[in-house]
């Protein structure tokens, strides 16, 4: 249990540290896939790195106190890929719709763990 506690401060520190870009706010569509509305705002942490070579991604939703209490783990066929998204300030709600994002497609599948 020890060692799930650090891994939670350790991605709470990696956020604290970081500038959040929000790149695809909430009612924008996907730059490639136009028929995708993001329905939560959608972006990245700046200076950091993930398995696409981009910034770790970041959902961050309405709950004003901000705290990270899930992530999304993600395979992606197309890419041939996977990653991690952290879930900022997401409702319950909204961490449905995060994880019904990513699993509407049989080319990427996602699980939400939660703190």
């Amino acid at each position: 249990m020890e060692d799930r506690e650090a891994f939670w401060k350790a991605i709470e520190k990696l956020v604290r540290d970081s500038n959040i870009v929000i790149d695809r706010p909430k009612g924008t569509t996907h730059p490639r896939f136009p028929d995708f509305i993001y329905k939560i705002d959608y972006g990245y942490l700046e200076n950091t790195s993930s398995m696409d070579q981009g910034g770790i991604d970041v959902w961050v939703g309405t709950d004003s106190r901000k705290q990270i209490d899930a992530i999304m783990c993600i395979v992606d066929l197309m890419k041939r890929d996977s990653e991690i998204k952290i879930l900022i300030g997401c409702t319950e709600e909204e961490k449905e719709i995060v994880c019904q994002t990513h699993n509407e497609t049989e080319y990427m599948k996602g699980i939400l763990i939660r703190r």
